[in-house]
């Protein structure tokens, strides 16, 4: 070889190793502390469940924009054998691997260009706390098989950091992955496994520490967070959210503070709530981590603080020092709240102009109906607003001391009749997270609500196992889970008491004002970005692109049911929109590119797994009297969640209509029942005998509009499987 040859060659083969070696540096770029603080300016990758440490679900990103996302199609699907229960993880990407977690704690990790899948962690947790008793509640005095869990068994995403995936599972386990296999570092259990704890919300990583909430407010435990070394899963601080026994030393002065707002001694005997399940926010320059509280337990005070009290710290947002735990400040959203109004919704934070001002806020959307927007530096309350007109458990905000003022009739402590209220439990904004786009200045919160009829429970006993609201809720009208008949409401129901409200709103956090305002578009999360876009998801399973700036529907395509949170990314120059959908089981996870034209079905079983020969849902499966039965049980076990007339809400699916049509065309009854039984009621699973369940499969069949017939519909699986699910007569 000639040496000038030799020479070029030379240089070519060292351009070619250090475009390698570059690309192989993108593809493994650390996730460490300054790429997460640097995650707000960035959007290639999302690496955090809101994608940046102040929770504002914004992408810098617009590529996909106003004027070119009606060329978004498909670039691929991956199907993800999930098992029943609502799919709620926000997608996160780093070096070209997508991570989510799906239902029973199960997180996966797949190409993010293909959605090959790469690996798969099962932790196999048992779906049953303890075997059921001769009065079919879970008997505490068995065994425990699995862990309590109120709402489903869902689970919110993981945390990234220095090659190492975190996730929070059902069971109470803390646990961290290696990024590339997927194989266990390092577990702890954050919770007494005894207890009736649970996790679903997603861990967050402020430097090198993660941090960690916990559920079971609903099951009266005490709830607390944790801080735990990301490397080695040390503990490193907890910080308990009520006080415990005031005879023992309080942890700390907040406690101390905090047990004079409570009284009697109940709370402290059975845990008193507070629990932290879902959303944290970071102010590295603060160093303060921001997170809300849930409710107290039992729901009314007459059990859990008789004699009234603001019961510090429930249905709080606050702010402790990231490095020690320590207590900065609090501000309490619903001081003795008696109707389930966590604050355990999303905390954005933002920097605002605000009379003539520019200040460090923290905004949240609350189940109770207000738009807060506090003080970040101090927790001092600077505005709040309703933003849904049909709330009725307040007339108000007190704008100078920024409590809440309590309509008159809506405390049901000590009323015979019980109180009528709007928002009941789902609240009007709850887990489908909300976005601000700071272009704009307006954030998207999806919500909606329902009234519930709320009254104390005479017969209450607290039980470890059992859902321990101590309250009657709306039995006959809408429902009540776990629990045998009972009497009704005495009162009766407002003329509007059968409305619900589903909608999508911009929000100006600065004037408190609506600026837009789309129905129906409750069914997931939102995601907003620098194209001038919105996208959020509807009740009956459509995926929609808005304008940002006026609402205005720019895209839509019709996939199934039940949303999880959105996400976007770039890769190889291309900007990618993902999302998980599905509650039913065998969930999938979209993913959107420009001009992408991969087929789209709306469910992975579509193409049906009827049986061959057997009857369809045509033929009459059920009887009439067996539908009306069905509907007294539903109402007494479902309706609570997906609403009197099946339509559903933030918190669960509809069962009628296209949504039920579109998950279940070419299914059969036997799959139908299974994942019914396996899933209801929320929070004592399997509780109802083999022949209820076929009664409520018999009423959701009649108001789907399948014709009845002569003969009952069997809880037999044999029987089942012969029956094909074959869509609605028009």
């Amino acid at each position: 070889m000639r040496r000038s040859n030799r020479i070029t060659w030379c240089f070519v083969t060292l351009a070619a190793v250090v475009s390698v070696g570059t690309v192989a540096a993108q593809q493994a770029a650390r996730v460490d502390d300054k790429a997460l603080r640097n995650a707000a300016k960035s959007g290639e990758e999302w690496l955090a469940t809101g994608r940046d440490y102040g929770e504002t679900r914004y992408s810098p990103l617009n590529q996909i924009n106003a004027g070119n996302v009606g060329r978004l199609g498909l670039a691929w699907y991956f199907d993800t054998d999930s098992e029943p229960g609502r799919l709620e993880a926000t997608p996160t990407v780093s070096n070209g691997i997508l991570y989510a977690t799906l239902t029973w704690s199960v997180v996966f990790a797949v190409d993010a260009r293909t959605g090959k899948e790469i690996w798969r962690y099962d932790p196999h947790i048992g779906h049953h706390n303890f075997p059921l008793g001769p009065d079919k509640q879970p008997d505490s005095s068995q065994p425990r098989t699995g862990p309590t869990i109120c709402c489903g068994p869902g689970n919110r995403g993981v945390a990234l950091y220095d090659g190492k995936v975190y996730a929070g599972l059902l069971d109470g386990r803390l646990v961290a992955l290696d990024a590339e296999t997927g194989k266990v570092v390092w577990q702890v259990q954050t919770t007494d496994p005894n207890a009736d704890y649970s996790i679903t919300g997603a861990p967050r990583i402020l430097k090198d520490k993660v941090i960690i909430g916990n559920g079971g407010s609903d099951y009266d435990v005490r709830g607390y967070v944790t801080a735990y070394d990301a490397e080695t899963g040390r503990q490193l601080w907890r910080f308990y959210t009520v006080p415990g026994d005031p005879s023992k030393p309080f942890e700390n002065k907040a406690m101390e503070r905090a047990a004079k707002t409570w009284k009697g001694d109940q709370w402290y005997k059975m845990g008193g709530g507070g629990s932290n399940w879902d959303v944290f926010s970071y102010d590295p320059d603060l160093d303060l981590v921001y997170f809300g509280t849930g409710n107290g337990g039992p729901y009314p005070q007459k059990y859990r603080s008789p004699g009234d009290g603001d019961n510090l710290y429930i249905a709080s947002i606050m702010a402790l020092r990231a490095s020690t735990g320590e207590y900065v400040w609090h501000y309490q959203t619903t001081p003795g709240d008696e109707w389930d109004y966590d604050a355990v919704q999303d905390l954005i934070l933002a920097d605002l102009k605000i009379n003539g001002k520019m200040r460090k806020v923290i905004m949240q959307a609350n189940k109770n109906g207000f738009f807060y927007v506090l003080d970040r530096k101090t927790g001092k309350f600077l505005s709040a607003a309703l933003i849904d007109d049909k709330v009725t458990w307040t007339t108000g905000m007190d704008q100078k001391t920024g409590r809440p003022i309590v309509a008159p009739g809506a405390r049901y402590d000590d009323a015979d009749d019980g109180a009528w209220v709007f928002p009941g439990a789902t609240g009007v904004h709850n887990t489908p997270a909300m976005s601000f786009n700071p272009n704009t200045g307006l954030a998207y919160v999806p919500g909606g609500g329902a009234y519930e009829w709320y009254a104390v429970d005479p017969n209450f006993k607290y039980r470890v196992g059992v859902v321990s609201h101590g309250q009657l809720r709306n039995l006959v009208i809408y429902g009540q889970a776990n629990r045998a008949p009972q009497p009704g409401p005495k009162k009766p129901p407002p003329a509007e008491v059968a409305t619900r409200t589903n909608f999508l709103v911009a929000w100006d956090p600065v004037t408190q004002k609506e600026r837009w305002r789309v129905q129906q578009m409750n069914g997931g999360g939102t995601v907003t970005t620098a194209g001038n876009l919105v996208f959020a998801c509807s009740n009956d399973g459509r995926f929609v692109a808005f304008s940002a700036d006026k609402g205005e529907k720019l895209w839509e395509v019709k996939l199934v049911p039940g949303f999880s949170n959105p996400s976007t990314y770039m890769l190889d120059g291309k900007q990618y929109v993902s999302v998980l959908a599905g509650s039913a089981g065998r969930g999938r996870l979209y993913t959107f590119v420009l001009d992408g034209n991969v087929p789209i079905s709306t469910a992975p079983t579509a193409s049906g797994q009827g049986a061959a020969g057997g009857k369809t849902t045509q033929d009459g499966v059920y009887t009439a009297e067996q539908a009306a039965r069905g509907q007294t049980k539903y109402s007494q076990n479902c309706a609570s969640c997906h609403g009197s007339d099946l339509s559903g809400s933030g918190q669960g699916p509809a069962l009628a209509g296209d949504p039920f049509t579109q998950v279940w065309n070419g299914r059969t009854a036997d799959e139908l029942f299974g994942v019914t039984r396996s899933t209801m009621p929320m929070g004592n699973v399997g509780s109802l005998s083999p022949a209820d369940y076929a009664d409520i499969i018999a009423y959701m069949l009649k108001v789907n509009q399948f014709p009845a017939g002569s003969n009952e519909l069997k809880s037999d699986p044999a029987a089942l499987k012969a029956i094909t699910i074959t869509g609605r007569k028009n």
